[in-house]
């Protein structure tokens, strides 16, 4: 059977700063950013439906996550302390996997040429 990755994106707003950043970097004060993720899930296709996954079933898994994180301060949300894209992504994965067993990969992108890919451990 054919394997094939499929990736789904989904966008938020949220504020955040980080606190572990040195006395004056920019970051550390408080600021927003329309975060864009990617979900990868990989898997064989099934010869019946077509599809490694509905992506109607990737859209409901990420609901109780986009509820979590959107138009909230990151840093307030446990886990997200220190809420550096590479630890949005491990949150994200982290949240999703029991409900997505094929997870391969979460993108976080911070900015339109920074992100943060998250594969699991």
């Amino acid at each position: 059977m054919p394997v094939c990755e499929i990736v789904q994106g989904f966008r938020f707003e949220a504020a955040h700063f980080l606190p572990n950043v040195v006395p004056g970097h920019r970051c550390r004060r408080i600021h927003g950013h329309s975060y864009k993720v990617e979900v990868q899930v990989a898997g064989e296709v099934d010869p019946q439906s077509g599809w490694v996954i509905d992506f109607y079933d990737i859209e409901a898994a990420f609901t109780p996550v986009m509820e979590a994180l959107d138009h909230h301060l990151l840093n307030e949300i446990p886990g997200l302390e220190n809420p550096t894209a590479e630890n949005i992504a491990i949150w994200i994965y982290k949240a999703l996997a029991p409900g997505c067993p094929a997870l391969s990969a979460v993108v976080v992108h911070e900015t339109e040429h920074s992100r943060a890919i998250y594969r699991g451990a």
